[in-house]
């Protein structure tokens, strides 16, 4: 796990190579944490590309695994953030092809992999992954990314036709040229959604490339971008298997990506809570494959709805070398330093819970299994039961003409602040945001396939790379700890497609194939016991109070940033109404 950077075509606004790399360099010291053990810089003799890299050392840790890497004498240089966890069956398909290996990464296994087939490698990787690779004798720079979106990408288009990109937003801000401007559409967009989705970030000139996508740059070539890979429960129809027949497929799947994902030349673990997507990685890593396993969990003193007593038990069932640790921890310190944790925000209530996670398990290990993936592949999350129920309603009692499930689902069941809300809030809803909501609304009113497949696709081509996975991203890499999960698979994806919508949901609960798995390796009252969640506890006599305060205390400021906004944003759109333009936006710097 590490960190890239880098630029593309600058010449025309740093034309000395060595001013080039110092300013690569100082992008990567910005993400230092991301790759604490090694840096290193490479520059294109011509001046056509300069390549940075962060290392966190998983496998191969010697020199043999440092970054930039080349191949073929340089034909191909790359800068890779992940792990290809299937690196070693690659590695023998091209070896049978007379390609010889230097080292045990699976950095180099990559560039092999694209210098033999170039793009369509992307296909057989299973992985989780940003990188940067640049083919020399064409001058042509690749940029990919992983299909659901677990490592970050962020790029810049600057004067001249230059490029800059950087595994996080903060790094952009050594670039000549950048621009602190936030557009008020990705602030409504993070005030609804409680995250700013790919394509868009919170910076008016900074884009993310979307997860499942690839970006093709070439010097007087407009960029071009193509998407590999998109989830699409249904779309190809259902499987006609039994129940049996099919948990028995989905164990076969996921212990092969469980076997995949343990590899490491680094002490690994896992979270462990209360809930059947960990405890399952767990149970299958324990019983199915007799690895010796440590575990972590968190809880917070006098919080209910704390998990760590359900880890517990699930630890002693399986014989796992569990730690956890009860925490008073203080939300709204943790809310002043938010923007430098996070690099872009995100409101998603488990973040501080995840920081704190992975600050404990990284006393003990460097790699932790998750189980992140679980509720939008298998039908998890409550919203999905109530939308469900709202359209059986329908149907059967209430035959409204008006109800649609694209509006249902895109309510407070998963929007922080609806249209109207963020109307009466600042007294309209910018132009952009709302036809991105409009859009994802009519996304799931206008698809056939059933209606959890729908929500299903939906979570995961946006909750989930916009809220989700960057949340872990960014609190386990603060702590330059790597986390994988087993269910972010393609192959588990495509047999997610075509479940049943039976097999996954009935009477309000979800998950039921994957819970066919856990009951054969973990107690079934347990495993059945209601879901606690992974939030901050605000409970009365816990945080909600500090929170109600140090919130007052900001607004009541005589410069209050949220308060200015406020103003600021319904001054802006109406100056660019009556101008027309089309991307308004307020001027903060960084956030």
């Amino acid at each position: 796990m590490c960190g890239i950077a880098g630029i593309y075509s600058f010449g025309s606004l740093i034309a000395e190579k060595e001013d080039q790399l110092r300013l690569v360099n100082r992008m990567t010291d910005r993400m230092v944490h991301r790759g604490p053990d090694a840096d290193g810089v490479w520059g294109d003799d011509k001046g056509r590309c300069v390549l940075g890299h962060r290392r966190l050392s998983i496998i191969d840790v010697s020199d043999a695994g440092r970054q930039p890497m080349g191949w073929n004498d340089g034909e191909w240089v790359i800068s890779f953030n992940g792990e290809i966890y299937n690196f070693l069956e690659l590695k023998r398909d091209l070896s049978a092809q007379g390609i010889s290996f230097h080292g045990r990464t699976d950095t180099e296994v990559l560039l092999a992999a694209l210098a033999t087939w170039g793009l369509d490698t992307l296909a057989r990787l299973d992985g989780m992954f940003a990188f940067a690779a640049f083919h020399q004798p064409s001058g042509e720079l690749i940029l990919a990314r992983d299909p659901f979106g677990e490592k970050p990408l962020y790029y810049m288009q600057c004067q001249g036709g230059a490029i800059a990109f950087a595994s996080e937003l903060q790094c952009l801000e050594e670039v000549p040229g950048f621009s602190g401007d936030v557009s008020a559409d990705a602030l409504a967009e993070l005030l609804m959604f409680q995250y700013v989705g790919a394509p868009r970030s919170i910076y008016r000139d900074v884009h993310k490339l979307p997860p499942g996508h690839w970006m093709r740059i070439k010097e007087g070539k407009s960029p071009e971008i193509q998407r590999y890979f998109q989830f699409s429960p249904g779309s190809s129809g259902f499987s006609t298997s039994s129940r049996e027949v099919l948990a028995d497929e989905l164990e076969d799947i996921l212990v092969r990506s469980l076997q995949r994902r343990l590899i490491a030349d680094v002490p690994l673990g896992a979270f462990l809570s209360g809930g059947v997507d960990s405890s399952t990685v767990c149970a299958l890593a324990r019983r199915k494959l007799g690895v010796p396993l440590q575990t972590f969990s968190i809880g917070f003193e006098g919080a209910d709805e704390s998990e760590h007593e359900i880890a517990r038990l699930f630890a002693k069932h399986l014989g796992t070398e569990h730690r956890d640790q009860i925490l008073m921890p203080s939300a709204t310190d943790f809310l002043e330093h938010s923007g430098k944790y996070l690099d872009e925000p995100n409101a998603d209530s488990s973040c501080l819970p995840t920081y704190l996670l992975s600050q404990f398990a990284r006393q003990y290990v460097t790699v932790a299994l998750s189980g992140d993936g679980g509720d939008e592949l298998f039908g998890g999350y409550g919203r999905y039961f109530e939308t469900l129920r709202d359209e059986l309603d329908n149907r059967t009692l209430y035959h409204d003409s008006n109800w649609h499930p694209g509006r249902a689902y895109y309510s407070n069941r998963i929007l922080i602040f609806t249209p109207e809300q963020l109307n009466r809030l600042i007294g309209l809803v910018p132009e952009g945001a709302a036809k991105h909501l409009n859009r994802l609304r009519g996304e799931i009113d206008t698809n056939d396939v059933p209606l959890l497949c729908r929500l299903r696709a939906s979570d995961t081509e946006n909750y989930m790379p916009g809220a989700v996975l960057p949340k872990v991203d960014r609190m386990s890499m603060q702590h330059s700890l790597e986390v994988r999960t087993p269910f972010l698979n393609v192959e588990l994806a495509r047999f997610a497609e075509r479940l049943p919508v039976e097999y996954l949901t009935k009477n309000h609960q979800g998950k039921l194939l994957l819970k066919e798995i856990a009951y054969r390796y973990l107690p079934r009252d347990i495993i059945d016991m209601p879901k606690k969640g992974f939030g901050l506890p605000l409970t009365a006599h816990w945080g909600k109070p500090a929170m109600i305060q140090a919130l007052s205390s900001a607004l009541s400021r005589k410069v209050s940033w949220a308060l200015g906004w406020a103003r600021n944003a319904r001054a802006h759109l109406l100056t660019s109404r009556a101008a027309r333009t089309d991307s308004p936006c307020i001027k903060f710097g960084a956030w």
